[in-house]
């Protein structure tokens, strides 16, 4: 099956020199990442998380960049049929498959501006992420200058269970109810069930500007498959200007149940919000489920809690089975945020006053070799712990559903996470209740870990004799 897709507002203008490097005759790099994401659209409300599942399910699947005088067209070789009805390609996806387009061509430019101007002037690598963030949501047209803060950042699992999603969902209505918009990963689970709530509960307020972004980047997007709600679709980089996004775009976060990949988020966050300079930066955190997940919140919060201290708990609040509390909280979050941002003159849709130092940008590569450098041990800065325990739950996000991670795992076996006696204790009980839980991979019937924890303690004298 062939089928030419026509382009979609102004997403459809390429330099021929783009255009080449995404033909599937170029064999390149780009194209190997830009068909990868164009396949997972394509599988828009599909129920993996395993891009090898997708891969060997259409590996005759090719996609090329045709150039025309109206700009460019879409040549879909053996695509799923699900995304066509009668032959039609269904709105949402013919739309987001520009979008693809869009940010990977975006990606490669920006990368090569900033290069650019590096060499010209010396500005702070930490400064030139931020704007190439900027840069990237803007030219998305995520940024909406001029509108109150708005938008609500949901964080969770995609292996949630049914009793969780239909929470999620009940939160996502009383969200939509109050006309709030609603960005998550892209996912599914607990990042479809708050889109599918919101989008219920503004048809309920007639609500015609509602938004539904999902933020996501290329290794993600291959294994999960964005959900049927998402309008807006933005394809970060790397994981860590995806993270940045998320608090720099978002004016709240909410927190649904989850495994490794929600535990990174959290400790993102917190190591966002443990350093001094962010002490009066209002960025409201809820964590919320229904009760059957108490014991996860609770698990979650001895976890912040043990690693970090208790005083850590302050940046957060934690709500049980309550979705109507929930949305009032994050409203009356909103409305700070917006007297925050009038105050000192912050950009309403981007925050830009926010600190994130470059260790909470550096894109992290999960291999042996740089897990083996994680510095997991008690020391005074207690946002670089947090970032350094981040870094180790997306090593295991990698190894689990990333296909670099699941490679190196192929190659050289686990991961050896590695740490002080109680870091590694408190790292391990959270895992074997994720495990227990079931909340790590839909593919797999029993979960087989890709990491091993290690008391670097107690391998300290074998490595002296």
């Amino acid at each position: 099956m062939i089928s030419i897709i026509q382009p979609v507002d102004n997403l459809a203008l390429l330099s021929q020199l783009e255009s080449a490097s995404l033909s599937r005759f170029s064999s390149g790099e780009l194209y190997d990442i830009y068909r990868k994401c164009s396949l997972a659209v394509l599988n828009t409300g599909a129920k993996t998380d395993n891009s090898h599942i997708l891969l060997d399910r259409y590996r005759t699947f090719e996609i090329n960049v045709i150039q025309n005088e109206r700009g460019v067209k879409l040549e879909l070789i053996n695509p799923p049929e699900s995304a066509f009805v009668d032959g039609v390609i269904i709105r949402n996806i013919q739309v987001n498959l520009y979008t693809v387009l869009r940010d990977i061509v975006q990606s490669s430019a920006i990368e090569k501006m900033q290069s650019e101007i590096d060499s010209l002037k010396q500005i702070p690598v930490s400064k030139l992420i931020t704007n190439s963030i900027f840069t990237r949501l803007r030219l998305a047209r995520t940024l909406i200058p001029g509108q109150n803060p708005n938008v609500a950042v949901c964080w969770g699992g995609h292996a949630i269970n049914q009793t969780e999603y239909d929470y999620a969902y009940e939160v996502g209505v009383r969200l939509g109810l109050r006309k709030i918009d609603v960005c998550t990963g892209c996912g599914p689970g607990a990042m479809e069930a708050p889109m599918k709530g919101a989008f219920f509960g503004h048809a309920l307020q007639g609500y015609s500007s509602s938004r539904f972004i999902g933020l996501t980047e290329p290794s993600i997007i291959a294994a999960e498959p964005p959900n049927p709600y998402v309008k807006e679709l933005v394809i970060m980089p790397d994981i860590e200007k995806r993270l940045e996004a998320f608090v720099r775009f978002g004016n709240a976060i909410i927190l649904f149940p989850g495994g490794p990949g929600s535990a990174e988020e959290f400790l993102y966050i917190l190591s966002v919000k443990l350093l001094k300079e962010n002490r009066h930066e209002p960025l409201p955190l809820i964590l919320t489920g229904p009760k059957e997940s108490r014991s996860y919140f609770a698990s979650l919060d001895t976890f912040a809690r043990t690693v970090l201290g208790d005083s850590v708990s302050r940046y957060y609040e934690i709500i049980i089975d309550d979705p109507e509390k929930v949305a009032r909280s994050v409203k009356d979050g909103l409305d700070m945020v917006r007297e925050h941002r009038t105050m000192t003159s912050d950009s309403y849709c981007f925050n830009w006053t926010l600190k994130i130092p470059e260790y909470l940008q550096e894109p992290f590569e999960a291999t042996h070799a740089n897990i083996s450098t994680l510095n997991l041990h008690r020391s005074g800065n207690l946002s670089e712990m947090a970032s350094n325990l981040r870094r180790a739950f997306s090593a295991i996000v990698s190894g689990n559903v990333k296909e670099a991670g699941m490679e190196e795992i192929k190659k050289h076996g686990p991961f050896i996470i590695e740490g002080d006696s109680d870091i590694m204790a408190a790292m391990d009980k959270l895992l074997k209740e994720f495990i227990d839980q079931k909340r790590i991979l839909l593919s797999q019937n029993e979960y087989v870990p890709c990491y091993t924890l290690r008391n670097s303690q107690e391998k300290r004298p074998e490595t002296a004799n």
